[in-house]
């Protein structure tokens, strides 16, 4: 099937992610996925939501936005349905790779705000916001906040599509937006997974191509853990 740029169906867009783009927040990152970009950072509050008080462990929420001019015409800034659903997911997927209890009661809030979209805008706040969370923990450690790092295990996340009955990895819109199916799936470094999100665009479709678009989310997670690797230096 061709494909922008003539990318192979397995193939993940370019993948790039700069740190420390914000001076103020604990971790930072710009994360694109080619033309999705996204800003996501990591401040960490010493305090927890009032449910958790007195508990002993911490928590990691997520906000998620699309700012006015990353999708073509105008993005209002209050936005609902959507975005929450998103910010969950992405809340979910961060605590999946932290201890809470030696995190301690600290808040970790990430906020991702799409700059460009152009599919895959949760995906990129996964794998983005995994690194900022690392890069706060790490200065926890630095200023002596923490004995040890609660980070039990990164985390990304990767999108698959059926498109005219193709498997394709990462999709980008102009694929996404004609996909039979499309599927997110969040993964853990050792190969196990946090959610899988799948939906038929139209005809239900059956196991195999399910296992079709596992085995492609599985490739293009091998190689997002790799660049979050590269960017942390470890």
């Amino acid at each position: 099937m061709p494909r922008a740029n003539d990318r192979p169906v397995d193939q993940l867009r370019s993948v790039r992610i700069l740190t420390g783009v914000q001076k103020d927040p604990w971790g930072s990152v710009q994360i694109a996925f080619e033309d999705t970009v996204v800003l996501v950072a990591a401040t960490v509050a010493e305090q927890v939501p009032p449910w958790l008080k007195g508990k002993g462990r911490g928590w990691i929420t997520a906000e998620y936005s699309m700012l006015p001019g990353s999708t073509p015409g105008r993005q209002g800034r209050v936005q609902k349905g959507r975005s929450e659903e998103i910010q969950r997911l992405v809340g979910r997927s961060l605590r999946a790779m932290v201890d809470l209890a030696a995190l301690g009661e600290r808040l970790i809030t990430v906020d991702c705000d799409v700059l460009q979209a152009d599919a895959g805008t949760r995906c990129a706040s996964i794998t983005g916001g995994c690194v900022a969370v690392e890069l706060a923990v790490r200065r926890l450690l630095r200023e002596g906040l923490l004995p040890a790092s609660p980070i039990r295990r990164r985390v990304c996340a990767v999108s698959c599509a059926l498109v005219d009955g193709v498997p394709v990895l990462d999709p980008d819109y102009s694929e996404d937006h004609r996909a039979d199916v499309d599927a997110n799936f969040v993964f853990c470094e050792d190969g196990r997974l946090v959610e899988v999100q799948g939906t038929a665009e139209g005809e239900p479709f059956d196991t195999a191509s399910l296992e079709a678009l596992l085995r492609l989310a599985r490739k293009g997670a091998d190689a997002l853990f790799d660049i979050q690797r590269a960017t942390v230096g470890s």
